[in-house]
């Protein structure tokens, strides 16, 4: 199947989304909530694009759009371009202490908006990605909880959780960096909760929390990783040199 994206030709598959199809023909659409090793959200807004089918436009939110016909796509049209500013601005007033949403704004010229209440200290945006990888990649340990401007991503009570693993997956998809994780060579902390850390046995380096470990162990059905992934396909590596020769 064929569609046009900005006037260029660009084949695709029925059902793909428009985000990919987009990005993998070198079309820039800015997103916070997508994650490739996330399913998609569409939390953000911030991926939206003009697409017209049968001689009618429509705006999307590119990243859980599936491409059902030919049709004709704008990722920087007039009308794109002014509900993202709209959609900065709101984004800049939810975290206007986060340097990327800053950038953002900046570059995709979102003016001030002076009805629109700060939230004060807030880096996070809500996207929602830091709770959907806790929940699929660990245990589950956080939640949104609260409504409208008091709502906001925290552990049960906001106490330290008692199952979380101190894995930092959430921490690592969040686009603009509100999860606090400080780690020293021996211990991490997240959330409130100081984790020990466990060192690869072959060159060092940290591999993770034994809870995290054993979490991984658990649902692998292996033993408690000894030895970081480097170290690990070097050893494999090395057995199989010796059982089938170099």
């Amino acid at each position: 199947m064929m569609i046009k994206i900005n006037g260029h030709e660009c084949a695709c598959e029925k059902g793909e989304f428009l985000l990919q199809v987009a990005r993998r023909n070198g079309f820039e659409i800015p997103t916070l909530c997508h994650h490739e090793a996330i399913e998609g959200q569409g939390c953000c807004r911030l991926c939206i694009v003009e697409v017209v089918e049968r001689g009618r436009g429509k705006i999307v939110v590119s990243c859980v759009y599936p491409i059902a016909g030919e049709c004709e796509v704008y990722t920087d049209s007039e009308k794109v371009q002014r509900q993202r500013r709209m959609i900065l601005e709101l984004l800049r007033a939810r975290a206007p202490e986060s340097p990327e949403i800053t950038a953002l704004c900046e570059k995709y010229g979102a003016p001030r908006i002076e009805r629109f209440v700060e939230i004060k200290e807030s880096k996070c945006v809500l996207c929602g990605l830091c709770v959907k990888a806790c929940s699929e990649l660990s245990v589950g340990a956080i939640s949104t909880a609260e409504r409208g401007i008091d709502k906001e991503v925290m552990p049960p009570y906001r106490e330290p959780s008692e199952v979380c693993v101190g894995c930092g997956s959430c921490a690592s998809v969040c686009p603009t960096n509100a999860i606090e994780i400080v780690e020293t060579n021996e211990h991490r902390t997240i959330w409130g909760k100081t984790f020990d850390l466990i060192h690869c046995s072959r060159c060092g380096r940290v591999i993770g929390t034994p809870e995290e470990l054993a979490y991984a162990a658990e649902k692998s059905g292996e033993e408690i990783a000894t030895l970081c992934p480097d170290c690990r396909k070097h050893e494999l590596a090395k057995a199989m040199s010796l059982v089938y020769g170099d």
